[in-house]
């Protein structure tokens, strides 16, 4: 049997740019015509899609690591290369993409289908056929490719079910689930929790069935982080309707009416809008309880082991789940998009070294060979027309500084 796995950390990387190719024609006794070489092809991009079909992030768990295609290297003639095939990753729905060293949320991928762009791959080189002007009529140098994206990501699985079972360990939950559905998680007569949620599907007619999700057994102090609260408690955020479970044997000494508060309270202190879903309050074990405590009792009740009231609590939460998908609002996926401004601005980030930032500019310098007078000469045309020896100039850099642009650095001359 698979674990269920609700948590993981996610590696991915865009494909690397393929390099532009030097190149020129071949003509007759012509040694070097005009130039011909191609485009380096575009690095694939990762994208994350939401797919019904998933059930956890176990896939990641030992295998965090996803990386695109790379781009293929342009060729003579003209000829540019392929790009990489972007890379699908399927998670569940439900899942929330964050930012590991931050925390910030950046997806929220509520359906099926629904999709974000986790990272893009590098830029393909421009050939020497693209250098040519009037000025350069015989160009010998090309771009490098740009090299694809990476970042970190936790993954965070929150359930997408229609009934969340709410109730403390032992209360039943594992036992109605099983009974009303295929789902089989493990029982035991022992006062202590599953540990992981389950999903099972009840149907109660051929038109009307509906996803129950037997969540890990509550205690006081969960909305505190108090066992494994937070983790457990994040699974009923996305449930259209609240079951919560008493056990009216009350076989740990805890009253039928405070289980009912004590589980109010924890859900309201970890989100207080969960108090406004619709909810149905079921007793359970009447096979075991005194006949006092279920005639006491002023909600309805059940036993799953004897499946008596099952099909009426069923049926009940059948109707509660079909009013809430009626008035329910869809929920769209949020996606956060922070495009990287490609103007250039300088920071100065010690006693005489200063570091010029900007997509524009970090490229510039990562797509070409500074090791050929002629590449060099280019970078200094593209960064002079960003604006940035006028930039270090007006932030106090004086003939001797170091400048960084991404991870090459070379000394500040004020005629550069």
């Amino acid at each position: 049997m698979s674990a269920f796995v609700d948590e993981a950390q996610l590696n991915v990387r865009g494909g690397d740019g393929g390099a532009g190719c030097v190149s020129f024609r071949r003509e007759g006794p012509v040694a070097y015509g005009g130039p011909n070489g191609g485009d380096g092809g575009k690095g694939g991009d990762v994208w994350i899609v939401a797919d019904r079909n998933v059930a956890s992030l176990l896939a990641f768990r030992d295998h965090p690591h996803r990386r695109a295609a790379d781009g293929v290297h342009g060729k003579g003639k003209d000829l540019h290369g392929r790009r990489g095939e972007d890379l699908i990753v399927y998670v569940p729905e439900g899942t929330l993409a964050r930012d590991m060293y931050t925390g910030e949320v950046l997806a929220d991928l509520v359906n099926h289908g629904d999709k974000w762009l986790a990272t893009e791959g590098g830029r393909g080189g421009r050939g020497n056929a693209k250098f040519l002007n009037n000025r350069r009529r015989a160009p010998s140098f090309a771009e490098q490719g740009e090299v694809g994206r990476e970042r970190w990501l936790r993954l965070e699985l929150k359930l997408m079910a229609d009934v969340a079972l709410v109730g403390f360990p032992n209360v039943g939950k594992s036992t109605f689930i099983s009974a009303v559905s295929a789902a089989k998680p493990r029982i035991a007569n022992y006062p202590f929790t599953t540990l992981e949620p389950h999903l099972g599907v009840v149907r109660i007619d051929d038109e009307t069935e509906f996803v129950m999700a037997d969540i890990p057994g509550l205690i006081e102090g969960a909305s505190e982080g108090r066992g494994l609260g937070h983790q457990f408690l994040r699974h009923v955020e996305r449930a259209r309707v609240l079951c919560f479970l008493i056990d009216l044997a009350a076989l740990d000494g805890v009253e039928p009416d405070d289980q009912l508060a004590t589980l109010r309270r924890e859900l309201g202190n970890y989100r207080s809008e969960l108090l406004e879903r619709p909810t149905l309050v079921v007793g359970t074990k009447t096979d075991s309880a005194t006949a006092e405590a279920v005639a006491a009792w002023p909600h309805l009740s059940m036993s799953a082991v004897t499946m008596l009231n099952v099909r009426t609590v069923t049926g009940s939460l059948a109707r509660l789940v079909a009013q809430a998908r009626d008035t329910e609002p869809l929920e769209e996926a949020t996606v956060i998009v922070r495009p990287e401004p490609e103007h250039a601005w300088v920071e100065q980030i010690g006693e005489g070294e200063y570091r010029v930032h900007g997509r524009a500019a970090e490229r510039a310098v990562a797509l070409n060979d500074v090791s050929s007078p002629e590449s060099l000469s280019y970078i200094d045309e593209r960064l002079a027309k960003l604006g940035v020896p006028r930039m270090l100039a007006r932030a106090g850099a004086t003939e001797g500084d170091v400048v960084w642009i991404a991870e090459f650095s070379f000394e500040y001359a004020p005629d550069l």
